[in-house]
């Protein structure tokens, strides 16, 4: 089941929300530093990490299951955030370069499914990165937090589901080390207990962040996939719809 988009927002504007904002968006910048020109789709609730990249990449969209709700994003500039079922999405075949899942694999109850959806959008030479809460963690045990809803992985379950799906595991990292609690001093050295356990406890991270490519020789069963809505939902009425012609969606273009 995934978290309600209003606890989502509720979180991240929290103390608490933003340390695990920085943690984890260091480690994905860390991975991939540079977005130029390229077309990046962000699955599930990741607008808090898909500001960096409206930068220097060419098209910025985010898709956010009806299951949890959709809000407005990003909220200085026209909508490019749109409702989806996360069984079909309204892409056309290999017509984005990065997708980024965020507070998505681990509610979805169509997670295979939604794993081929990508390995359908994205291109010969794409990227997909999966942020998932890490079973070894503690943020997975206090449901105080959205890591600590839906099903959390091993990093050895998500590799083979990957795998199973049509994707190579390239690149693996581990982020949020510090406890899930508001106190002012662990706030305030965060990053050094991030650096400390990292090196220590390299596997007890709060999430688990891998990077994988697309297996082009996979043998993938020949299917039509069609949304249930062929017409996305835009989060709000600001700024203008993004529309669907049959299975493909015009992305507005990421302003400079």
């Amino acid at each position: 089941m995934y978290s309600d988009v209003t606890d989502l927002e509720r979180f991240y504007a929290s103390r608490l929300g933003q340390m695990a904002r920085r943690l984890i968006r260091r480690r994905i910048r860390a991975i991939w530093p540079d977005a130029t020109g390229l077309a990046l789709a962000g699955l599930g609730y990741a607008s808090p990490y898909l500001g960096p990249f409206r930068q220097s990449a060419e098209r910025v969209l985010l898709l956010s299951p009806a299951q949890q709700g959709v809000a407005h994003w990003p909220r200085d500039g026209r909508n490019l955030a749109a409702q989806i079922h996360d069984d079909g999405l309204p892409l056309q075949d290999v017509s984005v370069d990065r997708v980024l899942i965020v507070h998505g694999l681990e509610g979805s109850e169509n997670a295979r499914t939604m794993l081929q959806e990508v390995w359908r959008i994205l291109g010969g030479d794409g990227r997909l990165m999966v942020v998932v809460p890490n079973r070894l963690g503690l943020w997975t045990r206090l449901e105080r937090t959205p890591f600590g809803h839906g099903h959390p992985y091993s990093l050895l379950q998500l590799s083979r589901l990957l795998q199973a799906n049509g994707f190579v595991p390239e690149q693996t990292a581990h982020a949020l080390y510090p406890p899930p609690y508001a106190w002012r001093l662990m706030l305030r050295s965060a990053l050094a207990v991030e650096e400390l356990c990292s090196r220590r406890f390299r596997h007890l991270g709060g999430v688990i962040i891998l990077e994988a490519g697309k297996r082009l020789y996979a043998t993938r069963p020949a299917r039509t996939v069609w949304s249930r809505h062929r017409t996305l939902v835009p989060a709000t009425a600001h700024g203008p719809p993004v529309s669907v012609t049959g299975r493909r969606l015009a992305i507005p273009n990421t302003p400079d």
